[in-house]
C-alpha cells in the first residue's frame, strides 16, 4: 500500500525538525518552504519513500537531488527577503527552484540537459508555481537575458568561480556556490559591492561537476 499525502506531510515535518532545525537552519521562511514543497514529486517514483531522507538521490543523467540540509543551508545563507530576482545554475530536479519560489520574487533557472529541464518545468507547472522560469542552456555562463540578479545559487561545482556569474550579480548581490575539484569542494559565499567582490568559505561539500564553457 502506498503512502498518503498526509504521510508525506508528516515525513516533511520530520525532515524539517530533525535535519534542518536541529542543525541550525533557523530562518522561518526557509523552514516553511521546506515544509510545504513535496520533495518526493521531484525524484523518480521508486525513490518516493526515501525522498525525505538525509541524503542526495539520483534523478537520472548522472545528476542528483541534493541532501535537504545542503539545499536549506545554501538557501538560508543568501538571506532572501522575498524581493529578489534570482538565478539558479543547474535546475536538476527543480526542487531547489521550487523552494526558492517561496522566498524570492522571480527565479530564472538554467539546465544544460534538455530532458531534465523539461521534467522540472512540468513538475513546477503541476504545482502551480508561476514565478520560476526554466531555461535550457550553459548555466556556467549564467543567463544574461534577465541579468542582473540580486542572488545566484549554483548547484554544481567548477574549479573556479565563473566570471560570467560574477558579472551578472547586481550591486549588493550575493552568490553561493561550490568551488573545487571533482569529489571535494568548498561552499563559498560571494558578495558584490560596486566593482568589488569579497567571499568567505563556509563548509566542505561534494557536488556534481559544473559542465559548460566556464565549468569543467
Amino acid at each position: 500500500m502506498g503512502m498518503s499525502q498526509q504521510d508525506y506531510f508528516e515525513e516533511r515535518k520530520r525532515m524539517v525538525a530533525h535535519q534542518l532545525r536541529s542543525r541550525g537552519i533557523s530562518d522561518r521562511r526557509v523552514l516553511e518552504a521546506f515544509e510545504s514543497i513535496p520533495r518526493h514529486l521531484f525524484v523518480p517514483e521508486e525513490y518516493w519513500r526515501s525522498a525525505y531522507g538525509d541524503s542526495p538521490l539520483p534523478i537520472g543523467f548522472k545528476q542528483t537531488i541534493s541532501q535537504p540540509f545542503i539545499v536549506a543551508y545554501m538557501t538560508q545563507a543568501l538571506e532572501l527577503t522575498g524581493a529578489e530576482r534570482m538565478l539558479e545554475v543547474g535546475t536538476g530536479s527543480g526542487y531547489q527552484a521550487a523552494i526558492l519560489s517561496h522566498l524570492a520574487a522571480k527565479v530564472h533557472t538554467v539546465e544544460l540537459i534538455p530532458a531534465l529541464a523539461e521534467r522540472a518545468a512540468k513538475i513546477l507547472t503541476d504545482l502551480e508555481i508561476r514565478n520560476v522560469f526554466v531555461h535550457v542552456g550553459d548555466g556556467s555562463q549564467g543567463w544574461s537575458e534577465a541579468a542582473p540578479y540580486d542572488a545566484i545559487i549554483v548547484a554544481a561545482a567548477g574549479p573556479r568561480v565563473p566570471k560570467s556569474l560574477l558579472e551578472q550579480l547586481a550591486d549588493q548581490g550575493r552568490m553561493i556556490l561550490p568551488v573545487g575539484e571533482i569529489g571535494v569542494q568548498d561552499l563559498e559565499l560571494w558578495k558584490r559591492r560596486g566593482g568589488t567582490f569579497s567571499h568567505e568559505t563556509l563548509l566542505p561539500v561534494a557536488f556534481v561537476p559544473l559542465r559548460g564553457k566556464e565549468g569543467i
